[in-house]
């Protein structure tokens, strides 16, 4: 498993590795990249291709969005509150393979105002649920503004995280990923939880 970490950190000309637990605490996480397993796994399934814009909150380095942009031609929005972090985005931007498809913003996550153009979003754990109904409310509120199927990616959910996404009446629960023996934790975390958005008829 390390040895395809630094196989494709390598690839894309990145530098992504490592937990960092600078400024976390009971409402921000710490940074931990999303195995690359776990994301050729997700590029495997096709919910990305070329035209999509995707919200990577809690993109620390930037690995996600390196990573799907290379694979798939998909643009990236990375949103970091950690600066310290985000420097490292920046920095791993500079020698990036797709660089140019990649952009990153220092914001807090609820306080982001969410582009019209995004229809995909993914979250690894990045904050507490407290912090996530207001980032949903904020993509809800884009989606009501210009309509379109939004698509969320929740890798490694809680249970908190399932029981709130579960229970908003704009989400359908549109299927998961396995990922079941890509990282050491807990057998019904080891998912990639997929709500959706559906598009409105107009």
């Amino acid at each position: 498993m390390a040895e395809n970490e630094n196989t494709w950190d390598k690839r894309l000309h990145i530098k992504t590795s490592g937990r960092d637990d600078t400024n976390a605490d009971e409402y921000c996480y710490p940074y931990e990249p999303t195995p690359y397993g776990v994301l050729e796994r997700l590029v495997n399934r096709g919910f990305f291709s070329e035209g999509d814009v995707l919200l990577d909150y809690g993109c620390g380095k930037g690995r996600v969005g390196f990573f799907l942009a290379y694979r798939t031609k998909a643009s990236v929005i990375g949103i970091e509150y950690n600066e310290r972090i985000y420097k490292q985005a920046l920095k791993n931007q500079q020698s990036a393979a797709s660089k140019a498809r990649t952009e990153f913003v220092l914001a807090r996550a609820e306080e982001y105002e969410v582009p019209q153009a995004v229809n995909r979003c993914y979250f690894f754990n990045p904050f507490s649920v407290e912090i996530l109904h207001k980032v949903l409310a904020n993509v809800i509120a884009s989606y009501y503004e210009r309509p379109r199927e939004v698509l969320l990616f929740f890798f490694y959910p809680s249970d908190a995280y399932i029981s709130y996404l579960m229970t908003t009446d704009e989400l359908e629960f549109y299927g998961q990923i396995d990922c079941e023996g890509l990282i050491e934790g807990e057998p019904r975390r080891e998912r990639v939880a997929i709500f959706r958005l559906p598009c409105l008829e107009k």
